[in-house]
């Protein structure tokens, strides 16, 4: 689907400042005979002129990208210990009871209502993924097996449901139509229901030239101030917001009604004043955020190739969505990467989406290589502390971003 006009605002004034070509989508991994039916998509990135909300300029059906989806978000214990973190901190925010009634949106496998189930919470999700469905369903909470949005909702009002807190937590900037999404919120939240959710932060993405947390399922890419505007439209208002390192730096966005008891914090404006000194409501800021992201694709391939022509290999480290599209488009495959190495088992005997790099399981290692590409950059801190031994034997970590170095020993 082709966007014509902007998701949020829904005006005309789109500006393409990242063209990346034809790619696969990254979170379907092919195996060897399904390569010559792999599809590829156009890939490229707007950013509006009106209201600032930068977005995919065309994607895939939602179902093809989200309906077998293969994350798995208890593999990632950075992220495990993360929710356990942001739900101490949702219940001292609000002072939520034991018994509270809490929706998780893109629930996945349960990790994150684990955690307020331990608290004495309710808990209840909504995921259209049948994989990690069954995976939450083996941990005994229910999960809705479908998309959220207005008719869900209505669904879910049916039924008498009233959640307390409504979570969604990487699932807010992966939706093909916001406001249908908004509505949904809309049908069912009071003046006491908080909506939480977690995003990739926009600033931080320009700011550390993470330019691969674009992606075809990654459908808008939010920043506070147009998010401050949209709900608007709704009667509802940002109440909080939390930053984060997770992901290479998010935000936690909390948000009430209008007439809710919550006070807004004086650090939603600041936080918008800072996005616009930063340059956010500034073409400029994205066109040279383009070309900072070609100097980085010179900079790490002429490092590879040094490093191949000196006789040493190289694996991949992780096979996230992420890494997939800086793969493809700096075109780095099995000329420069042996193997990609995973604990996702959902990946694990395939292949990388377009650059057909195989994937193993880590524990299949039986000789580490010279270096490793760090593609699930985002947890560079853990993966230095799992690997210390690797590194202090001798053993290289590629960090591509936000400058191209190598990481040589754990200290």
């Amino acid at each position: 689907m082709k966007n014509f006009s902007c998701m949020n605002c829904h005006g005309l004034s789109l500006k393409r400042f990242f063209d990346l070509g034809y790619q696969p989508n990254g979170n379907n991994f092919p195996r060897l005979y399904e390569f010559k039916q792999e599809q590829t998509f156009p890939f490229a990135m707007l950013v509006c002129t009106d209201c600032w909300q930068v977005q995919i300029e065309e994607f895939p059906p939602v179902d093809s990208m989200f309906v077998n989806h293969p994350y798995v978000t208890g593999l990632n214990q950075p992220v495990v210990s993360h929710f356990e973190e942001l739900v101490q901190e949702i219940i001292r925010k609000f002072q939520i009871s034991s018994n509270s009634l809490i929706l998780d949106i893109g629930a996945n496998d349960g990790s994150l209502l684990t955690k307020f189930r331990d608290h004495g919470m309710r808990v209840l999700g909504i995921d259209p993924c049948k994989r990690s469905n069954q995976l939450a369903s083996n941990m005994g909470i229910i999960v809705f097996e479908t998309f959220w949005n207005k008719k869900s909702a209505e669904a879910i009002k049916s039924l008498g449901i009233r959640p307390d807190i409504i979570t969604a937590t990487a699932v807010f900037y992966h939706i093909e139509d916001i406001h249908d999404f908004i509505q949904g919120l809309d049908m069912i939240m009071d003046e006491n229901t908080i909506f939480c959710t977690q995003c990739v932060y926009l600033k931080d993405i320009i700011e550390k030239l993470q330019f691969d947390h674009f992606y075809h399922e990654h459908t808008m890419i939010h920043a506070i101030a147009p998010l401050k505007d949209l709900f608007a439209k709704y009667k509802m208002r940002l109440l909080d917001v939390d930053f984060y390192p997770i992901h290479g730096g998010s935000f936690v966005l909390y948000v009430a009604r209008n007439d809710s008891p919550f006070v807004t914090s004086e650090k939603i404006e600041n936080v918008i004043k800072d996005e616009c000194r930063f340059g956010l409501h500034n073409l400029k800021t994205y066109q040279e955020f383009f070309e900072r992201v070609e100097k980085n694709k010179n900079d790490l391939l002429s490092l590879l190739r040094q490093i191949k022509m000196s006789g040493n290999n190289i694996f991949g480290l992780g096979a996230p969505l992420k890494g997939n599209t800086l793969l493809n488009y700096y075109n780095i495959g099995t000329d420069y990467l042996d193997y990609v190495t995973e604990v996702n088992t959902y990946k694990v005997d395939r292949y990388t989406p377009g650059t057909h790099i195989p994937i193993i399981h880590e524990d299949s290692v039986k000789e580490q290589p010279d270096y490793y590409l760090i593609l699930s950059w985002n947890f560079l801190d853990f993966f230095v502390e799992k690997y210390a031994d690797y590194l202090n034997n001798g053993g290289k970590f590629i960090v591509s971003h936000p400058k191209v170095r190598i990481v040589e020993k754990y200290l």
